[in-house]
């Protein structure tokens, strides 16, 4: 095992490296009802790209100010080893934010929240594949592609025996497989940015960096919020927090901990969200939805039960 891992703080203890996780997941699975319901009150639609770009670089912006904040209300290190670093961190801020949401509130604006939640599950079984031909201790095990591929099943199944909703449409599923890929790269560098500055500095220098590059083609497009309230802003403010906590603890947990041992909790966001999405939205439930969810646990259950 990496020698990183031989003196455990808290986030690498396997009972609070779970709380952790499972606190990031279900936070995060939360986006999905509320992007949809934040589109609504700001009077976003669907081909207001500007608008749909301007709601997100403002979320994430702020959601890397307030981390930053409390970087230095704690303390912590602003400084950044290597130089050259700074160039990773704003191809890292790049894949983790501005490319990753610009896909997944594109996509979402033409895909159903619960279709999308399990649809998104594709970056954590990448995240698993990839993990294990780039770390040497995460070794590609039988039991790993075996969990995989099972997952990779139950998102095909989505596809299954429905008249209405079997299309595979680009605009909306192809952009929230884009968006997975982009989160399943940028997972990986997480480590490796880890090495060069505080992983809690660094996830507030990428979501501030990465928000306001979602502002400038926002602003180049026009983009607006047409209607602004209360209810609106409460929304917004809830995104903001969903960002901090998620990447907080995430990003920490990756930075510490085999990649593949947190990653696999994010197989837990389709659930919370399928279920939020269907609760919050009113989103017709699909039969598809139960058996997708089975394979997906299925493969995560194949997964986590394999020793470190």
């Amino acid at each position: 095992m990496d020698n990183s891992f031989q003196h455990k703080s808290i986030f690498q203890q396997k009972f609070w490296r779970s709380v952790f996780a499972l606190t990031a997941a279900v936070v995060w699975g939360w986006a999905y009802p509320l992007i949809k319901m934040g589109f609504a009150e700001f009077g976003i639609q669907s081909s207001m790209t500007g608008s749909k770009m301007l709601f997100a670089g403002i979320r994430f912006f702020f959601s890397g100010l307030i981390i930053l904040l409390l970087a230095k209300k704690t303390k912590r290190s602003f400084r950044m080893k290597k130089a050259s670093a700074w160039g990773l961190l704003v191809i890292y801020s790049l894949l983790n934010t501005t490319l990753h949401y610009a896909f997944f509130y594109w996509g979402l604006s033409y895909s159903a929240g619960s279709r999308a939640a399990i649809y998104n599950a594709l970056s954590v079984f990448a995240v698993v594949i990839f993990a294990g031909l780039f770390y040497k201790q995460e070794k590609l095990t039988g039991s790993k592609v075996l969990g995989c591929l099972m997952g990779f099943i139950g998102i095909l199944f989505l596809n299954v025996g429905n008249a209405i909703d079997n299309s595979f449409i680009w605009q909306g599923d192809g952009m929230i497989i884009l968006n997975a890929l982009c989160g399943a790269a940028a997972t990986l560098m997480t480590r490796r940015l880890s090495k060069h500055i505080d992983i809690f500095v660094g996830t507030g220098y990428s979501l501030t960096i990465g928000g306001f590059l979602l502002l400038l083609p926002a602003w180049a497009a026009g983009g607006n919020l047409p209607i602004v309230n209360l209810r609106g802003l409460v929304i917004l403010g809830l995104l903001i927090g969903v960002s901090t906590i998620g990447f907080g603890l995430y990003n920490k947990l990756l930075s510490c901990n085999p990649i593949g041992k947190v990653a696999i909790y994010n197989s837990l966001i389709p659930i919370v969200g399928v279920v939020t999405s269907c609760l919050c939205l009113h989103e017709r439930f699909l039969w598809q939805y139960c058996i997708a969810g089975m394979l997906t646990a299925a493969g995560i259950y194949i997964i986590n039960r394999e020793k470190s």
